[in-house]
């Protein structure tokens, strides 16, 4: 029978590689605050509880991120610098920067965006339960709709490109629903009724619902 999968421990979403920098204190803040998120929801973020787990001096949240609405934003600004590295060894196709379809070629694209989704289901999960967790504090809170909003523009902004050269003809309105579909899948892998009972990611599966994700966007827009 096939294997469940098998969530793994929650952990701070950049800690530095061998030879890389350490991360400058406002980063540091901002993913732990993340780590946090993904591991105990919205109740276990608090200011108090940043300082411990990113080993800091008390006080020193509340120094750079006076309330919990700013070090919420501060969180979205994170995620959306952290999902756009990800795919940021794929290629350049919009001419706006490395880019998560790496060429204008369907087959090519879908194994690349399907790279990114194994990528998120697996060592990048914590992040993404991060993300849901934090996307609804929004909904609930104007204070942080503008901050939520400019974070999620960078993606949608590279998808419209990546699919205008895809051949898209309304390229904006098919990055919508290119991203919506991408996050109903990652929602439905990570948190949905049966994501603890279904088998760990398949690359080759996801390549197959990416490419189906691909033609029904053009198929739409195209």
């Amino acid at each position: 029978m096939p294997t469940p999968s098998t969530p793994s421990t929650p952990s701070t979403p950049s800690a530095p590689r061998r030879g890389e920098r350490s991360p400058d204190r406002r980063t540091l803040i901002a993913d732990t605050a993340i780590g946090l998120v993904a591991a105990s929801g919205l109740r276990g973020l608090t200011h108090r509880a940043v300082d411990g787990a990113a080993g800091l001096p008390a006080g020193s949240t509340s120094y750079y991120f006076r309330t919990r609405t700013a070090l919420i934003a501060a969180c979205y600004q994170r995620l959306a610098e952290l999902d756009l590295g990800d795919v940021g060894d794929l290629g350049d196709l919009d001419g706006g920067g490395p880019s998560v379809l790496p060429v204008a070629d369907r087959d090519a694209a879908a194994a690349a965006l399907a790279g990114v989704l194994y990528r998120w289901l697996t060592v990048g999960r914590e992040r993404q339960l991060a993300r849901f967790e934090l996307s609804l504090e929004a909904a609930r809170n104007p204070a942080l709709e503008a901050d939520f909003l400019r974070a999620g523009q960078g993606p949608r902004a590279r998808a419209a490109g990546i699919l205008a050269a895809l051949g898209a003809d309304r390229p904006e309105e098919a990055a919508e629903l290119l991203v919506a579909w991408t996050d109903g899948l990652l929602y439905d892998r990570l948190a949905g009724a049966l994501a603890r009972s279904r088998v760990a990611p398949d690359q080759a599966e996801l390549t197959a619902v990416a490419r189906r994700m691909i033609d029904a966007v053009l198929a739409r827009h195209g």
